[in-house]
C-alpha cells in the first residue's frame, strides 16, 4: 500500500497541473464554437424538443410533468455520457506529454471528470428554468441533491479511471463505447418513464446504477421524495473501491502505459 500512498502524494503535488488541465479542457471544448458554453443550455433544450415531439405529439404518451421529467433526464445524461467519453480517451489525448515527462497518469481522467462536472453546472440552469416555468417547486428533500451529485461524480470517476487505462492497450474500446453508452441511454429512464415499464423488464432499472442515479435526481427535484440512500451508498462504496484499486493499479503499471504509447 506504500506505492498507493506515494502515488496519491504525487498527485497532490501536481494539483497545479490538475488545475491547468481543467482550465484548458474548459477552453478547448468550445474553442471553435460561437456559442461556447451556451451549448450546455441549448443542447438539452433541442433534445427535449425532439423527444417531446416524438413521445408526446406522435406517440401520445407522457403527462403534464413530462417536459420537466425529460429535461432533468437529458441534462443528467449529458453529464454522464460526456464524462465517460472524454475520460476514456484522457491518457491517449495527452500521450505527447506523457512520453516526455513523468506524470501520474490518473490525473488525466480526473481532470476530465472535473471539467465535465463544471460543464454540467450550466445544465442545472436549464433545469431550474423548467422547474419555474412548469411550477414545480422542490421540497426539503432537495438537501440530498449534493450527495446525489457527489455519488454520481465518484461513479463517473471510477468508470473514467478504468476506461482511460485499458483504452491505451485496447483501442477498440473507444468504438465499442459508443454502442454501450447508447444501450444504457435506452436502458435508463432518460426519455421513458419507469412507472410504465412492464414487470418482466423491471430488472433493467433494478440492476442499472445509472437508472438509480436518475431516479434519485428526479425524486428530490420533482416528486418531494427522499432518494433511496441505501442504493446510492452501495453505488458510492463500490465506486470508491474501484477508484482505490485503479489508483493502486496505476501506481504499479504506469510503465506499461508509456510502452504502449
Amino acid at each position: 500500500m506504500s506505492s498507493l500512498k506515494n502515488y496519491l502524494q504525487e498527485m497532490i503535488k501536481r494539483k497545479d497541473l490538475l488545475l491547468y488541465l481543467v482550465k484548458s479542457g474548459l477552453k478547448a471544448e468550445h474553442r471553435n464554437s460561437y456559442l461556447g458554453y451556451f451549448w450546455w443550455l441549448l443542447d438539452p433544450l433541442l433534445n427535449a424538443v425532439v423527444y417531446y415531439f416524438l413521445i408526446v405529439i406522435v406517440l401520445g404518451r407522457g403527462g403534464p410533468d413530462y417536459p420537466v421529467y425529460l429535461i432533468t433526464g437529458l441534462v443528467l445524461w449529458r453529464w454522464i455520457s460526456s464524462s465517460i467519453n472524454s475520460s476514456a480517451n484522457a491518457v491517449l489525448r495527452y500521450s505527447s506529454i506523457i512520453n516526455q515527462v513523468y506524470l501520474p497518469k490518473a490525473i488525466f481522467p480526473l481532470s476530465f471528470t472535473i471539467t465535465q462536472f463544471i460543464n454540467f453546472l450550466f445544465g442545472l440552469v436549464v433545469i431550474a428554468v423548467f422547474l419555474i416555468v412548469f411550477g414545480v417547486v422542490p421540497g426539503w428533500d432537495l438537501i440530498y441533491l449534493p450527495y446525489i451529485l457527489f455519488v454520481t461524480y465518484i461513479f463517473l470517476l471510477a468508470i473514467g479511471l478504468v476506461l482511460s487505462y485499458f483504452t491505451v492497450f485496447i483501442r477498440d474500446i473507444g468504438n465499442l463505447l459508443t454502442h454501450v453508452i447508447r444501450i444504457f441511454f435506452y436502458a435508463s429512464p432518460i426519455i421513458w418513464q419507469d412507472r410504465n415499464i412492464p414487470a418482466k423488464y423491471q430488472w433493467v432499472v433494478d440492476y442499472n446504477p445509472i437508472a438509480k442515479i436518475v431516479n434519485a435526481f428526479r425524486n428530490v427535484l420533482m416528486y418531494h421524495k427522499t432518494p433511496n440512500l441505501g442504493e446510492l451508498t452501495v453505488i458510492l462504496s463500490i465506486s470508491l473501491i474501484i477508484i482505490l484499486f485503479m489508483l493502486f493499479y496505476y501506481s504499479r503499471n504506469e510503465h506499461k502505459i508509456i510502452k504502449a504509447l
